[in-house]
């Protein structure tokens, strides 16, 4: 079969209810939105789909899942399983909020692009040009030029992943983020020469928000809710569960040794620390299918121009030394078979996330889970790969 084909075959499967359908085509189940097309093909790809994430829960006092599939740029269906607060047996549904932890890179990312195109900041600019106390940062190389916003874009900076005494810095509310990271820099250093190796730095992403929200003339949290989420109609989005989305966050559980704890996830409701460009941000599955419409080339173009969009996915990417997964300006990027697809994840106390997109057939998947830990036997990379191999480009399709 050929490309064009196998596109055309998987599209036919998942269609968005429209006007012409019965009422049976679109159904409420648990309080979840479930779209699916007319056809018995497309019936019976959901039922794969929902059949994939029903066996990948645990069968007992679940947390809760949320799955969204994206094609050609629309959520095109969509599902919550099982409970957003498991003592109170409440239903979660596609409205409920999640932590994405580490999927704010991309935001942060987005910022450094737009700034790039306005002309603000250069890739190559050093970070001490707007951020002087980088030079706290313990165990600089001698000689060793200085690390450049690609460099913390990319996690080529050399910094090491996160400060030293790391609990000491979890703690604080998002509006004193960027103090608690310039207190963190005496506790931080070089692991390696810049420019030299890849090593995922969380304090480096923290460092790149507080130089963009510098050179915008715009505090980091403002700019990434003006220019980002406010234009792509991202209104269940935000830093703090606040007003809009506050009764909505599922309560996130951590499951170790034999024990369920919210406490941890909870107290991290009151804030993060420094970790707020690198991994604060609350979501819903719609919202997040807004963002992947958007890096699959869906607009608007006021968020960044198509072509400086399509130009990222060809500038400097890292890859490992299998070629099996890489990452580039805020994308982590993976191997699946014979196809290669885009975005990232994140795991902080009591949610993981997931959040990817196939760009040759403009599928997209989206993951939430409110549990994490060592005693949890969801496998949420598992599920991924499964539901795309149903939507994108199947194990050994050429």
């Amino acid at each position: 079969m050929s490309f064009q084909s196998h596109m055309a075959a998987a599209l036919a499967l998942i269609l968005s209810c429209g006007p012409t359908m019965g009422a049976a085509a679109c159904a409420q189940v648990n309080g979840s939105s479930v779209q699916a097309g007319a056809g018995t093909e497309s019936d019976a790809t959901i039922s794969v789909i929902d059949a994939l994430a029903r066996n990948a829960l645990p069968k007992e006092k679940t947390a809760s899942v949320t799955l969204g599939v994206v094609v050609n740029g629309t959520l095109r269906w969509s599902k919550s399983y099982g409970y957003a607060d498991m003592e109170q047996k409440l239903p979660a549904t596609t409205d409920s909020v999640y932590r994405i932890g580490s999927v704010t890179k991309q935001f942060t990312a987005v910022m450094l692009l737009q700034l790039v195109h306005t002309g603000k900041v250069h890739f190559s600019d050093p970070v001490e040009k707007y951020f002087p106390e980088i030079s706290q940062v313990k165990n600089r190389f001698p000689g060793a030029p200085p690390i450049t916003l690609m460099q913390l874009a990319t996690h080529t900076s050399g910094l090491a992943p996160e400060p030293d005494n790391l609990k000491k810095y979890l703690v604080g509310p998002v509006a004193d983020w960027e103090h608690v990271l310039i207190e963190a820099l005496h506790e931080t250093k070089y692991d390696f020469e810049p420019g030299t190796k890849f090593s995922y730095s969380n304090i480096g992403y923290a460092i790149l928000g507080a130089v963009l929200g510098r050179a915008a003339g715009q505090p980091y949290t403002e700019y990434v809710q003006e220019h980002i989420w406010a234009p792509l109609g991202m209104t269940s989005t935000a830093f703090e569960p606040d007003q809009r989305i506050r009764n909505r966050v599922a309560k996130g559980y951590q499951l170790s040794n034999g024990t369920v704890d919210w406490s941890l996830a909870e107290r991290e409701h009151a804030g993060r620390g420094y970790k707020v460009p690198n991994g604060a941000v609350y979501s819903t599955v719609g919202d997040l299918a807004k963002f992947i419409s958007f890096e699959l080339g869906g607009g608007p173009s006021s968020v960044l121009p198509p072509e400086e969009l399509e130009a990222t996915f060809h500038r400097l990417i890292i890859a490992n030394e299998n070629l099996t997964d890489g990452y580039a300006v805020g994308y982590e990027i993976q191997r699946h078979c014979n196809s290669l697809y885009f975005g990232h994840n994140g795991g902080v106390a009591g949610y993981l996330a997931d959040a990817f997109f196939n760009r040759q057939t403009k599928t997209g998947v989206i993951i939430l889970r409110n549990a994490n830990g060592s005693d949890d036997p969801f496998r949420d990379e598992e599920l991924m790969w499964s539901v795309f191999d149903k939507i994108a480009l199947p194990c050994g399709f050429k």
